[in-house]
């Protein structure tokens, strides 16, 4: 068995060197790299957008009510969460590529099987199968990041995903919305189980292994025992991955009240999503471009502390508005693209931090870091949104709320660091 070195072991000092590449295979270049690392991400944000506008459909169609489509959105979260915390713990011991392949194939089984559900139960089912399936890209796609790229490398190449990756809370209520009046609910999922298909297929011949066996941990009870309880043990983890999860969180606030907020307070139809998302997505990805200008240019804590003030300035504007004038467009989203910018300016640096922690398993602290943002956004679509989603001063005020937060672990870190994981390391905080 392998020994755990301490928590405060410092990033990999040089680029670490990916295993060879299979004879069949032709070499990524980065662009290529990170375009497939974020279609694999993509199959998140796919699968909960482009149903939403279908939400009124899925009740006719299946004679459910509101409450029972909404929760097959809270299933697929929780589901998400639970699977989300062992992809990176089994790449960490099987190898990055055969995870994906696996998850890939068990996605597109849970598409299927929603498009082709005759009760909202059955389709509750499925769903979880996609939540159980969905996660991997996401999780082990920094651990990709990380495995082959250090430092401000691996910053740039996770801002360059997260810029792509950006397309698909874009068009995919809009395409949503198009596939149910064109055809039906069902196509939504029959969209995905191609594309998923698709996706299959370019990672089985072009995706390459980037966890040689040398660097692989045992898959038994005590080692991932030590190694969670060493990752759940550590408080910086904790305040790491807490900054990330509360701002998506504040923006996953917004995502999952559209199916009523926008008919209720601003008139929009299924196809109007746009002006909810448009303004989300550039953002993201305006804040990705920032962030990945910055990297090697600017330490963590200036970027991250950029992040914030456009995360806290966009928050307190919102609520000052809706204080004093009813929802309109364009100004009750119109912050949400300085929301979401700011919020792509913090999440590089603070999920590079938190990664870094624990060189030896980054699989796994992925898994914890994904884990931690996936259960709040099940606790937001479950529990918050249904409680401010009756008015968009609520749904501002939450996301101001969740911001702060978010700042408040922030500075909590910086002010603690040595006492909880010792001296910084220069060019890092």
């Amino acid at each position: 068995m392998l020994p755990i070195p301490p928590a405060n072991v410092p990033p990999d000092p040089v680029t670490p060197v990916p295993p060879p590449v299979p004879s069949h295979m032709a070499p990524l270049s980065r662009g290529a790299m990170a375009v497939l690392l974020a279609g694999m991400s993509m199959l998140g944000p796919l699968s909960i957008d482009t149903y939403l506008p279908a939400f009124g459909a899925i009740q006719d169609s299946l004679q459910a009510s509101p409450l029972e489509v909404q929760q097959s959105l809270t299933f697929y979260m929780l589901a998400f969460a639970g699977m989300v915390l062992w992809h990176g713990a089994l790449s960490d011991a099987f190898g990055r590529r055969n995870l994906i392949l696996v998850s890939l194939a068990l996605f597109a089984i849970g598409s299927l099987g929603c498009a082709s559900a005759h009760t909202v139960h059955y389709l509750w089912v499925f769903r979880m199968l996609q939540g159980v399936s969905a996660g991997a890209g996401v999780v082990i796609s920094r651990a990709i990041v990380r495995d082959l790229y250090a430092d401000a490398a691996a910053a740039r190449l996770l801002s360059l995903v997260t810029m792509i990756f950006s397309i698909a809370p874009a068009i995919a209520p809009i395409l949503g919305g198009w596939i149910v009046i064109w055809f039906d609910w069902r196509a939504i999922f029959l969209f995905l189980v191609f594309y998923t298909l698709i996706l299959l297929g370019f990672c089985y011949w072009r995706l390459p292994e980037t966890l040689p066996l040398a660097k692989r941990q045992p898959f038994n009870p005590r080692f991932l025992a030590k190694s969670y309880s060493q990752i759940l043990r550590s408080p910086l983890f904790h305040i790491k991955a807490g900054i990330v999860a509360l701002n998506f969180g504040g923006l996953f606030l917004f995502i999952t009240a559209a199916p009523e907020m926008l008919p209720r307070q601003l008139g929009l139809g299924p196809t109007q999503f746009a002006w909810l998302f448009i303004p989300c997505v550039s953002g993201i990805f305006l804040g990705a471009l920032a962030a990945n200008r910055l990297a090697g240019k600017a330490t963590f804590a200036r970027q991250i502390g950029i992040g914030f003030a456009f995360l806290l300035c966009s928050t307190s504007v919102n609520v000052v508005f809706h204080l004093f004038l009813p929802p309109m467009l364009p100004w009750t989203v119109l912050p949400l693209f300085f929301y979401t910018f700011g919020m792509s300016l913090v999440g590089p640096g603070a999920t590079l931090l938190a990664l870094d922690l624990f060189p030896h398993i980054r699989g796994t602290v992925a898994s914890c870091q994904a884990f931690a943002t996936t259960l709040m956004g099940a606790l937001v679509a479950g529990v918050i949104t249904p409680i401010l989603s009756g008015s968009v001063l609520w749904l501002a005020s939450g996301q101001l709320v969740l911001s702060a937060l978010a700042l408040g672990l922030w500075l909590i870190s910086r002010r603690f660091r040595h006492r909880l994981v010792g001296p910084v390391l220069p060019g890092t905080v």
